[in-house]
């Protein structure tokens, strides 16, 4: 089985969205809002963890991590659909204009902020 398209995830909620009548529920902001909750329910997962005790949590909690970020992403792509963001797009321009804010010769290894550079 081939890996899907973000085209067809994107379709896929969309039909498990309009199978259940939630549509009007899925304002942008209510979109946003579900974004925030279910980054907020991935972040929970590893709060206060670090080092050793970090990576424990990660192993242990797979299937709940797998399940917040399947939920992100259900989430982003419902947003994208409805506000006509074609994502792949997005995320080339977005490299591109990344990269020139952090060219290699000055970002490599550093974790500062671009105006920092």
């Amino acid at each position: 089985m081939s890996t899907p398209t973000l085209a067809e995830l994107t379709a896929r909620v969309i039909r498990h969205r309009d199978e259940r009548d939630w549509g009007q529920f899925h304002t942008p902001k209510e979109l946003a809002i579900s974004l925030a909750v279910e980054s907020a329910e991935l972040l929970a997962l590893m709060q206060w963890k670090t080092g050793d005790q970090l990576a424990r949590q990660v192993a242990d909690k797979r299937p709940e991590l797998t399940d917040e970020l399947a939920d992100v992403l259900h989430s982003v792509l419902l947003l994208a659909a409805d506000l006509r963001i074609d994502l792949g797009d997005a995320l080339e321009q977005k490299l591109v204009k990344d990269a020139l804010k952090y060219p290699v010769e000055k970002a490599r290894g550093r974790n500062v902020k671009y105006t920092d550079l």
